[in-house]
């Protein structure tokens, strides 16, 4: 229908030949509320105006053109991201012109940045350079035109190890520090995108930084290095003689270690000895068997891809084949597997075996233990040996021990050989898990991205195996998690440092024992505050009176603005009154609204402010609202005569006038309003004096003739009036001469002089009349005196028509009995 109307219009004036084009250009913010006046079209045409449009109406008189609902720029024009958004359409102006109006939405930063994923992967080998940079293909997005569309980009928590590069588009992670991954394999940053609004908009994205293993490590061999190993005089080949140990700190391939023997040992030496290059094994080549004692002293490498070789020594003493030796048997008393002594830590001192010697010479031998096997210790007992502990063992201090038992002539000069008795001590849960220290400390900014890494917490138990297992978790934890196996607390939501800006959590960390034991460390986190609420004023629209008399720097009222934020980002820095010209101002120190000068209600009679406080953030944040200061009247203007236009006017009246009519009329009027805009008139002197025939309406102003004019009347009339207004307690009043000259001649009159006395005082005013009061007597009186006619009415019909129906009912019974006695002349027609 809309339409059908425009093409209506455009035929009509495209057949009469009147059509015009012309076209205007008007700009709007995004988001504006309905209602909000664009420009105007009567700057530049006349009314009447018409516009038919989705978001724009047209005030047909005025030519305002306002806003019909929220227009958003990114609906409105989503691929229009680097150029201005605009929409057109038509209007009929002055009946025959058409106007083409463009409207330039202009953009606000109501969208922040977003990531498309919340958490971004990147891989970086640890030997990368400083400076090296590594593209961010995974940036935000911004829906925003021009700045508030353009990102920066920061990191938060790299700790120095990582930059962030942008070239326009281009995003690169930038190494800053050197790194190792041996030392952390895992960098958690924050990656913060900011557009370039005044009030700029963030997103936030977790950005997992992985650094790869590379060969920047060596192998080492293990501390026991070097080795010392005995042969016995009979070896047989593919016998275990040593075994090498060596360890490299890098992963995979980089990690690998292989054993070889030194190009300089011996011909005999790789004669009898194989190495096992991949476990380090070092076994008899050959069938071993001597006379006399032999010593080889091997080089070992452990070697590695583009490393140095690590490089041990291993001395082997082969011993010869001799007559029988004495040799020991043990009966053992404590636990054992395989002839190898098992015993639980902290146990007392405590008897592990008999030891007997069975010597097949004629002299008997003695047993000793090696100076370094404490602690053990051997006690002579009726010819045999008790083996026995000389205090507790500790599994946290050595796990196994290879007691050497050695037998010699009873004189000591001669060694017949040695027995190795193992004793492994077996762990029990005798310690707790202790954390690396008892109190951590982290900060985090608030309105972090749920899920966030806050810190790792790291216990260690000395005990081995499930014993020394360790699992971590919280006693009040709150909005904290914690990872049980690693340790890892990250942050469950989103904090809020208004409403908590410390946390204090007790970490427990309980190993595998049965019964457990535990370890505990504090964790105090801190709520760094951002600058994320505005100043919040006590009400969103504040309303103040004052009268028009008010004097300057007088309080109007008071506004109250606070901030929940700490620090600058919680302290306002300014209220102040946006809008120019305006005779108010705040004082901020109070918080009060004064007054900078001159306030006329009949000027102005209300004022409609908009307030801004602004915080000391950075950004800082503001938040406007509306303030109307009521302009309240007093009555400072007296009443202005506009007709007759001065006390010279004159006008003539015909003797032939009838009474009753009105002559001339009394115009004025007050600039003031309510009752002391209210004016009445009072004729209070006349020239001559007696029997004025005019009479004046104290609330029109008119001058009416009150009786027929008599030849006495003939002449120049003065009439002397006061206007008065209706203040309180005192009215200002003003006065005017109505001069009136009854004449036969229609001649212009003129008036050189008004009569020079005045009356000595005013006399008061006239009680007024109340024209409604008297109306509405009026009124109840006629509508009385219809409703008893109406009454007396409906009596009078309903009299008359009980009689009609008696008169019926008479005559048909006359006639039925007329019927029944056959007398038919009874029957007489009715009248």
């Amino acid at each position: 229908m809309m339409n059908w109307t425009i093409l209506q219009w455009v035929l009509l004036l495209a057949s009469a030949g009147q059509i015009q084009s012309h076209a205007l250009r008007f700009t709007i913010l995004e988001e504006q509320e309905a209602g909000i006046k664009i420009g105007s079209l009567s700057r530049n045409y006349s009314a009447p105006y018409q516009l038919f449009d989705e978001y724009i109406r047209v005030d047909e008189s005025t030519g305002d053109l306002f806003t019909k609902k929220r227009i958003d720029r990114e609906t409105l024009c989503p691929s229009h991201q680097d150029r201005d958004c605009t929409f057109s359409n038509t209007a009929v102006v002055s009946h025959s012109e058409f106007v083409l109006i463009t409207i330039v939405v202009d953009d606000i930063n109501d969208n922040a940045p977003i990531f498309e994923r919340d958490e971004i992967h990147i891989r970086i080998p640890e030997d990368a350079s400083n400076g090296t940079g590594f593209p961010l293909d995974d940036q935000a997005h911004d829906k925003d035109f021009a700045n508030n569309g353009l990102i920066h980009y920061h990191l938060e928590g790299s700790d120095g190890f990582f930059g962030i590069r942008q070239d326009g588009y281009e995003l690169e992670l930038v190494v800053q520090r050197k790194l190792d991954r041996e030392t952390q394999e895992n960098h958690f940053l924050v990656l913060v995108a900011v557009d370039g609004g005044s009030v700029p908009l963030s997103a936030t994205a977790i950005l997992n930084v992985t650094v790869t293993d590379v060969n920047d490590n060596c192998p080492e061999f293990d501390a026991d290095s070097p080795i010392t190993a005995i042969v016995p005089g009979l070896g047989i080949k593919g016998t275990a003689v040593a075994q090498l140990k060596a360890t490299d700190k890098d992963l995979g391939q980089n990690a690998q270690i292989t054993f070889s023997f030194s190009r300089q040992i011996s011909d005999r030496a790789k004669t009898l000895f194989h190495m096992d290059g991949n476990t380090g094994l070092i076994s008899l080549a050959v069938d071993v068997q001597v006379d006399s004692p032999e010593e080889h002293v091997l080089k070992v490498f452990a070697n590695s891809p583009l490393c140095p070789p690590a490089q041990t020594q291993v001395t082997i003493y082969i011993q010869p084949v001799t007559s029988p030796e004495p040799t020991i048997k043990i009966r053992f008393v404590a636990e054992n597997k395989n002839q190898v002594i098992v015993l639980q830590e902290n146990e007392p001192p405590t008897v592990l075996a008999l030891l007997e010697l069975e010597d097949t010479s004629s002299d008997k031998g003695t047993l000793s233990l090696e100076a370094d096997s404490m602690p053990f210790s051997l006690k002579p007992k009726a010819g045999s040996y008790l083996l026995l502990t000389s205090k507790p063992l500790d599994f946290e201090m050595c796990s196994e021990y290879d007691v050497t038992v050695v037998i010699s002539d009873p004189h000591g000069t001669r060694l017949h050989g040695r027995k190795v008795i193992k004793v492994v001590v077996e762990d029990v849960n005798d310690n707790a898990p202790m954390f690396d220290q008892t109190h951590y400390e982290k900060d985090i900014k608030e309105n972090n991205i749920p899920g966030v890494f806050l810190l790792k917490v790291q216990a260690t138990d000395a005990d081995s195996h499930q014993f020394g297992k360790v699992r971590y978790r919280l006693t009040n934890g709150g909005p904290f998690i914690i990872h049980e196996e690693t340790g890892v607390i990250s942050v469950a939501e989103s904090l809020d440092r208004e409403q908590q800006d410390r946390y204090q959590l007790t970490v427990l960390a309980r190993d595998g024992g049965d019964p457990s034991q535990e370890g505990s460390a504090i964790v105090s986190i801190n709520v760094l505050d951002l600058n994320d609420n505005p100043p919040a004023f006590s009400t969103p629209h504040f309303y103040f009176f004052v009268s028009e008399s008010l004097p300057r720097l007088s309080q109007v009222g008071k506004v109250t603005v606070s901030d929940t934020d700490e620090g600058d980002n919680g302290k306002i820095v300014d209220v102040r009154i946006l809008n120019e010209k305006v005779p108010f101002a705040i004082d901020l120190a109070q918080g009060l609204i004064r007054s900078t000068g001159e306030v006329d209600r009949e000027k102005q009679d209300r004022y409609e402010l908009l307030v801004v406080a602004t915080d000391a953030g950075r950004p800082a944040l503001s938040t406007t609202v509306k303030m109307t200061v009521f302009v309240e009247d007093v009555n400072d203007n007296q009443p202005k005569v506009l007709l007759p236009s001065s006390n010279l006017s004159c006008q003539t009246i015909s003797p032939a006038t009838r009474a009753g009519s009105m002559i001339t009329k009394i115009y004025a009027i007050d600039e003031d309003s309510g009752m002391n805009s209210d004016i009445t008139y009072q004729i209070v002197a006349s020239e001559p004096a007696l029997h004025s025939p005019f009479q004046i309406d104290q609330h029109s102003g008119n001058i009416t003739l009150v009786q027929h004019l008599r030849n006495e009347d003939y002449g120049m009339h003065h009439l002397f009036v006061v206007i008065r207004d209706g203040g309180k307690p005192d009215p200002l009043q003003t006065t005017v001469w109505v001069n009136l000259l009854v004449n036969e001649t229609r001649e212009k009159c003129h008036v050189n002089a008004v009569p020079e006395y005045l009356p000595a005082t005013l006399p008061p005013p006239m009680p007024l009349k109340d024209c409604r009061g008297e109306s509405n007597a009026w009124l109840v009186f006629f509508l009385s005196g219809l409703a008893l006619m109406l009454i007396s009415g409906c009596v009078l019909l309903t009299v008359v028509v009980m009689i009609m129906k008696h008169k019926h009912t008479k005559r048909k019974v006359k006639k039925k009995n007329a019927w029944e006695t056959g007398n038919l002349c009874e029957l007489k027609p009715l009248n």
